[in-house]
C-alpha cells in the first residue's frame, strides 16, 4: 500500500459558488469528497487541510507554514501532493525547491482553472494525474497539470492558453509575458 500525503491550501480547485454573495469563494476543503470518486485500491491518500485561500491572498507566513508542514512529512519518505491556486503556484514551488534541497520524494503542486464540481472543471483530472505522478516521479518539486509534468523552476502559467508551459530560456519567458 502506497501512502501519499495531500496538503490542501485552497485555490480555484477548492472554490465553491456562494449564492448569497454571487461569487466563488474558498470556504472549506472539499477535495476529500472528490477523492472518493477515484478508484485507488492500493493507495492511501492522507489529507492534511493546511489552509483554504486563493493563492493571490497567500502571505509569506502562509508559505512558511507550508514549508513547515513539508518538513514534518518528509521524514516519512512518502510522496506529497499539494493543491494550490494557479496564480502563485510556481512561486510556492520555487520556494519549496530553495528551502528543501535534499528531497528524497516527489513534491507535486496541482490546481485547476475551474473549480471542482463546475462544468468542464479540470480539477479532478489534475488531481488524478498528480496522484499518479507522485507514485512514478523521482525526488524533486513539480507542477502537474493538464497532462504535463514540469519542474517547478521551469514552469510558467500561460494565461492566454489557460495552462502551464515549460520555460527553458529568457526568450521563452518574454514570449509568455507578452
Amino acid at each position: 500500500m502506497q501512502t501519499i500525503y495531500l496538503i490542501t491550501t485552497g485555490g480555484t480547485i477548492e472554490k465553491e459558488y456562494s449564492e448569497q454573495l454571487g461569487m466563488v469563494l474558498n470556504h472549506e476543503s472539499k477535495v476529500g469528497e472528490d477523492l472518493k470518486r477515484l478508484r485507488l485500491p492500493d493507495c492511501d491518500v492522507r489529507i492534511i487541510p493546511l489552509m483554504n485561500k486563493d493563492s493571490l491572498d497567500m502571505t509569506p507566513k502562509d508559505r512558511a507554514s507550508l514549508i513547515a508542514e513539508l518538513e514534518k512529512l518528509l521524514p516519512l519518505n512518502c510522496p506529497v501532493v499539494i493543491t494550490h491556486g494557479t496564480d502563485t503556484m510556481v512561486d510556492s514551488g520555487v520556494l519549496i525547491e530553495q528551502s528543501l534541497r535534499a528531497l528524497q520524494v516527489p513534491v507535486i503542486l496541482t490546481g485547476a482553472m475551474k473549480p471542482l464540481g463546475f462544468d468542464r472543471s479540470d480539477g479532478l483530472q489534475n488531481l488524478t494525474e498528480s496522484l499518479l505522478a507522485a507514485r512514478l516521479l523521482g525526488p524533486g518539486v513539480f507542477i502537474v497539470i493538464h497532462g504535463r509534468v514540469i519542474p517547478a523552476g521551469h514552469a510558467r502559467k500561460d494565461r492566454k492558453r489557460g495552462t502551464f508551459v515549460r520555460i527553458d530560456s529568457d526568450a521563452e519567458m518574454e514570449e509568455i509575458r507578452g
